[in-house]
Formats: C-alpha cells, sequence, structure tokens
C-alpha cells in the first residue's frame, strides 16, 4: 500500500487589501501575478507574500484601543512591506523602526517611518489545502481609504496592477479564496462597516470550508 506523503506545513504569510472610496462605490488595488510565478500563476491577488524574520523585530505603530498580539503586529508588518515592495505604495508614519534594518526595512529606517497599521482590520485568513506542494497560513488585513503615499509602479511581481471596481475586480481571473475576500467585502460595505469576525477560509477533504472567528 503506498505511504501518503506528509502534508507541507503552511509558511505564515499577509496580505493588504487596499481600498479607496470612489463616488458610491469601492475600489480594490490588485494586480495579476506573472506567469512564470510556480504558487498560482496569472491569477489577480492582492499584494502580499510571506513573512519574514525581520518582520518580527520590527515596530508597528498601533492605535490606542489595539490588542494586536506581537504575532499579529508582525504579519501586518508584513502586508505592509510586500505592498510597498510590489506596487510603490508606502503605508507609513513618522517612528523609530527600533531595529537594525536590512532589506526594504533598511529603506523605511532611512525615511525615518514605520509601518502605519493603525487603520487595519483582520478580515480574513486562509490556509491552502493539505495537498498543495506550496503552502500559506495567509491572513488579509482590510485598509480603507488608508494615508498611503507614492505612486502606482510595480517591481515585475506583480501586472496590469491597478485600482479596480469591486464589481469588475469580481471578474476578473482570481482563485477562490481571492473571490472570497472579495465577496466579504463586498457584504461589508454594503452594510457600511469592514468590522466584524474574522472570516476563515480553509479546505476539508479538498472542499472549501467557510467559519467566522470572533
Amino acid at each position: 500500500m503506498p505511504v501518503k506523503p506528509r502534508a507541507i506545513k503552511p509558511r505564515d504569510a499577509a496580505s493588504l487589501v487596499l481600498m479607496r472610496t470612489n463616488g458610491d462605490q469601492v475600489d480594490v488595488l490588485m494586480g495579476r501575478r506573472h506567469s512564470r510565478h510556480a504558487f498560482i500563476p496569472d491569477a489577480f491577488v492582492f499584494p502580499g507574500g510571506k513573512l519574514d524574520r525581520d518582520d518580527r523585530r520590527v515596530t508597528t505603530a498601533q492605535s490606542a484601543t489595539s490588542r494586536a498580539t506581537p504575532a499579529t503586529r508582525a504579519l501586518e508588518a508584513a502586508a505592509i512591506r510586500e505592498t510597498f515592495e510590489e506596487t510603490g505604495l508606502l503605508l507609513a508614519c513618522p517612528g523609530d523602526l527600533g531595529t537594525t534594518a536590512s532589506g526594504t526595512w533598511a529603506t523605511f529606517k532611512d525615511q525615518g517611518v514605520v509601518p502605519d497599521a493603525k487603520g487595519l482590520k483582520l478580515l480574513a485568513r486562509a490556509i491552502t489545502p493539505t495537498e498543495s506542494p506550496i503552502r500559506f497560513h495567509a491572513r488579509f488585513f482590510s485598509a480603507l481609504d488608508a494615508p498611503v503615499t507614492g505612486t502606482i509602479k510595480g517591481s515585475g511581481e506583480l501586472l496590469d496592477l491597478d485600482w479596480y471596481p469591486l464589481d469588475d475586480a469580481k471578474k476578473l481571473p482570481v482563485i477562490d479564496v481571492t473571490e472570497f475576500v472579495l465577496n466579504e467585502i463586498g457584504t461589508r460595505t454594503k452594510r457600511g462597516s469592514l468590522d466584524g469576525p474574522v472570516a476563515f477560509w480553509r479546505y476539508r477533504s479538498g472542499t472549501p470550508v467557510l467559519s467566522y472567528e470572533t
């Protein structure tokens, strides 16, 4: 009897779902992954990527009422860093990064800014199927009309990078997880608030399962 291969442990990852008010509608920042990518090539996604070690060490700006744990703060930092790397848009405010910075974080430190997580809301999280050769435990942080600076200039990782009206974004070639997040945004914006329980998307025997966490 063949031995079933052990499932790959998901890697922590974070995405930033940037939205802006445009008249009576909401636009969403998305881009298309390059066809050469091993993970979901040619699909439209939100900016984001895996958690790096240095993301756990940086200081993030938090609201006075924030109850974010160190793990959540690291994921927020990862989402903001990845968004800056992939889109050129910077969500930051003046502050001391509080660490010996390297890579992208060195740019933040040189500019005297820290990732600004004050307006972020954890909208959803998702775990890729156990049979997938590349697995992530992704968190999706939403931000509406966030005070980002800079102009959109993709790094080449995301193509066709732009603000898409939500209804148009739903028609783009996306995977089921992205579609679920877009639908969640639509539901919450229609009721006038992004607040609510965290939506949790995962798979059971290959079938998507959705629940909500308070």
